[in-house]
């Protein structure tokens, strides 16, 4: 199994409205993927953060192999998604282990 965890920020030029609707937006786009992609055993994005955190969004998902990520990576479903959030985050954070 293969974890795949990012962290995101979004940007500072967003107001409250437009930052509530990038997160639920984002979460929406990347939960759906749940069950479209072979190999990904489950999907979860929190956007509910404790006023402790100091960043916005958390994706943690969870593949069967190395080569299923490298499959989601590339899901057309997936890339759409992916270009929404770039367009609306400044940092990302990723990290990919071996459960």
């Amino acid at each position: 199994m293969v974890r795949h965890v990012i962290i995101w920020t979004l940007n500072d030029d967003l107001n409250e409205q437009e930052k509530t609707n990038a997160l639920i937006k984002s979460k929406r786009g990347l939960e759906r993927l749940r069950g479209r992609i072979d190999g990904l055993e489950r999907i979860r994005v929190y956007i509910d953060n404790l006023d402790s955190s100091n960043a916005d969004m958390m994706l943690d998902a969870t593949f069967t192999d190395e080569a299923s990520l490298a499959t989601y990576q590339k899901n057309p479903d997936h890339l759409a998604v992916a270009e929404f959030i770039r367009s609306v985050v400044k940092d990302r954070k990723c990290i990919d282990y071996i459960v």
